[in-house]
């Protein structure tokens, strides 16, 4: 018989007391998924979780001291710090400017406080699982454009290393289009276009279709 998959280990990190306790209770109530701690602003949030036992840090953006951007930047700056932590914001705030700098500063998920705790627990799952998660007003935000406030590490030429498919494939995917939607748009399979977008994705050195949009808008696309 296979062994049981070991919990989620989550980090709440958020300056009110309540929400953290709010928070505890819900992800406590799903099987799998355990808090191993709780931090009230960027600068505790960072230290935990480099201190080992953390899988996931749910992050507050607006922090007293180090906000939550800055803290995320810092524990994804250098995995060798703090490896296999993923950081998923949960914030109220789901403006273009917070999500395209969180995305930038290495949050793996962008989920609001209005999300419902089904939906919550899946975003814990999936960016435990080192998939990418946007709440629908995030990925619209994404695909809207706006340069963000800390530019990416990708330059402005990067998506001249992509063939014409793969370039083409990449701007659709920046206009928010699924897979099978890009199929349907440039006639072509769902696995093709798959292929398509991890190969733009492995050539500009996105981690996720997340850190792609963010490259594409960078790059002027």
């Amino acid at each position: 018989m296979a062994e049981p998959n070991p919990p989620v280990r989550v980090l709440v990190a958020d300056d009110q007391p309540l929400i953290r306790a709010g928070l505890r209770g819900v992800l406590e109530s799903e099987p799998g998924i355990t808090v191993v701690g709780e931090a009230a602003d960027g600068a505790a949030a960072v230290t935990a979780a480099r201190a080992g036992g953390v899988d996931v840090v749910l992050m507050d953006l607006r922090m007293p001291g180090v906000d939550g951007i800055e803290a995320t930047r810092q524990l994804t700056a250098d995995p060798g710090d703090s490896p296999g932590v993923a950081v998923l914001v949960l914030t109220t705030f789901e403006g273009e400017h917070d999500v395209l700098a969180a995305v930038a500063a290495g949050a793996r998920g962008y989920l609001g406080k209005d999300a419902d705790p089904e939906s919550l627990l899946d975003a814990v799952r999936v960016v435990a699982r080192g998939q990418t998660l946007l709440s629908p007003r995030a990925m619209a935000a994404l695909s809207a454009g706006v340069t963000p406030p800390a530019p990416p590490a990708t330059s402005p030429s990067a998506l001249d290393s992509l063939t014409e498919r793969e370039r083409e494939v990449a701007l659709l995917v920046a206009q928010g289009l699924t897979n099978d939607q890009i199929a349907r748009r440039l006639v072509i399979s769902p696995f093709t276009a798959k292929t398509h977008v991890n190969r733009a994705m492995s050539k500009i050195g996105a981690r996720d279709r997340a850190g792609l949009v963010v490259a594409v808008h960078a790059a002027g696309g």
